[in-house]
């Protein structure tokens, strides 16, 4: 047979030509060791950071170190079903999280993944997106104007949070800080009476981060049963989840409320609490051979607090024109990140670290708590750096004295127990002065409207509770808030519509706190 080899090359031309099929690169590598949930793999040489790694097994991983001889990850699954020897692929995508409507009234583990038994979540592959984004730059945001009703009137009053904001929850074990955020999540109902589609209504994304897992159940329980649950996402990774699933929860909860920010929605996020998220990040780094630093925490643990909370922010109204990344413009993300403190001690590492990077704290004290001050906030300690800004004006004229009046009993007080004789202006602070602690008492899962907080507050500021019986206080506010709902509904109604207190409803207030001072006998 006569060979011509230009035929040969010729034919085969033009079969690499007319080969329609599909080829594709990927990088494969080989698990060199593996244990306590940590990988190091050898042969991914162009696997990029926190990038998405899939063994044979199925399980899952993140990529954190890249070396130059091996890629150190995280797995993201059961570590039982990888060995030593077994095929490594990169995905070629950064790890993402599915994010929109679906998610809405959902409970998801850290991947997005849904864990509640209610059926997968119909999300397309550009409802994929990665968990860490850079944030908003300085010209892309705006300041913040817009208050955040968290229906605590000491809160509302006198720690004002704002559209925006970065607020610190910071208090022992066992003093109400879930219980607070819970409150702040069915208050938010009054945005848009509780309907996701509702663009006023404000969305909500809690994530759990190293909690029993009774827990969260009794958490979603409990915002089902005051019908929050439909604007809320909960992101679950409880204690028995991986290290890595609990360091990435939080990044997972920002990414789903990015989404709804960058469509010009307003969300607020809950980290509960990023102290366990900061123990699971040094777990990690330390079964990675990070060097350790202060208390053993790597180096970067300021980094790993800020470039999570720096993603909180307003957007500024012309946003989409600076940035083709954001869909419409004024939308905001609030995040209240959570933490627990060893012996109410706010100097240690990590509670120093978020409170510099945080736009205020509120503090909650065990002593208080134990005495039965609830919600046990020390109003000394606590501050928002945003401060009337966050107030609509009615709650701003009404609570101006609050702050001043608690301050001057608390210092009275401390004289009063030694039983000297006081004079009529000591006694009359301390008159007053009891009684708007009893005012700012309120039972758990009951917000207040911030109409009826205004009404309280001016009447307790103005003296019209300083003939009231410190113990009646809690009936007294009841009674009056009923007779105004009954007899004088306008003026709630012109606090919520106007955000203003007039003179004329201020004289109203007062006039009928007299009147319900005397039906009760006081």
């Amino acid at each position: 047979m006569d060979l011509r080899p230009a035929e040969v090359t010729s034919i085969l031309k033009q079969e690499i030509e007319s080969y329609q099929g599909e080829t594709s690169m990927q990088s494969v590598g080989t698990v060199l060791s593996v244990g306590d949930g940590v990988a190091r793999i050898y042969g991914l040489d162009d696997c990029m950071m926190n990038e998405l790694l899939e063994f044979a097994s199925g399980v899952r991983a993140v990529a954190l170190n890249l070396e130059e001889d091996n890629v150190g990850c995280v797995l993201l699954g059961d570590a039982t079903k990888v060995k030593e020897g077994d095929e490594v692929r990169s995905t070629g995508r950064i790890i993402s999280v599915p994010t929109g409507p679906s998610l809405l009234g959902r409970v998801v583990n850290a991947l997005g993944d849904p864990i509640d038994g209610k059926g997968p979540l119909a999300v397309t592959d550009d409802d994929l997106l990665p968990i860490e984004q850079p944030a908003a730059s300085v010209v892309e945001r705006q300041p913040v104007h817009e208050p955040v009703q968290t229906g605590i009137k000491a809160i509302d009053a006198m720690i004002p949070v704002g559209r925006g904001q970065r607020e610190l929850i910071i208090g022992d074990r066992q003093t109400g800080k879930t219980a607070l955020l819970i409150d702040t999540i069915i208050s938010q109902k009054s945005t848009g009476g509780g309907d996701p589609s509702n663009p006023d209504q404000v969305l909500c994304v809690y994530v759990a981060v190293g909690q029993k897992q009774s827990t969260v159940v009794d958490l979603v329980r409990r915002l089902e049963q005051h019908n929050a649950m439909s604007y809320t996402i909960v992101v679950s990774a409880s204690a028995n989840d991986e290290a890595s699933m609990q360091y990435l929860s939080c990044y997972a909860g920002t990414t789903m409320a990015e989404r709804y920010r960058d469509e010009g929605r307003h969300v607020v996020i809950m980290y509960d609490d990023i102290y366990k998220q900061a123990l699971a990040y040094r777990q990690v780094m330390l079964l990675l051979r990070r060097p350790p630093g202060r208390e053993a925490f790597p180096g970067d643990v300021f980094n790993l607090h800020s470039r999570l909370l720096e993603r909180s922010s307003k957007l500024a109204d012309n946003a989409p024109e600076i940035n083709p990344r954001y869909k419409a413009g004024g939308g905001s993300i609030t995040a209240l990140p959570v933490v627990e403190t060893q012996e109410g001690d706010v100097s240690a590492y990590i509670p120093t670290n978020v409170i510099s990077i945080t736009d205020g704290q509120i503090f909650l004290e065990t002593n208080l708590f134990n005495s039965g001050i609830r919600p046990a906030v020390n109003a000394g300690i606590s501050v928002s750096r945003v401060g009337g800004a966050a107030q609509i004006p009615a709650m701003k004229k009404a609570a101006g004295g609050l702050r001043i009046n608690l301050a001057q009993y608390r210092e009275l007080a401390a004289f009063a127990q030694f039983g000297s004789d006081l004079d009529a202006a000591t006694q009359a602070t301390l008159t007053r002065g009891e009684r708007l602690v009893e005012v700012l008492k309120q039972g758990q899962y009951a917000p207040v409207p911030v109409a009826d907080q205004v009404m309280i507050i001016h009447v307790g500021t103005s003296g019209g509770i300083d003939a009231v019986p410190v113990k009646e206080v809690v009936s007294f506010e009841a009674n009056f808030l009923q007779y105004m709902a009954d007899s004088h509904p306008g003026v709630a109604k012109n606090i919520a519509a106007t955000g203003k207190l007039s003179d004329e409803d201020k004289q109203t207030l007062e006039d009928s706190a007299a009147l319900v001072r005397s039906q009760m006998g006081f």
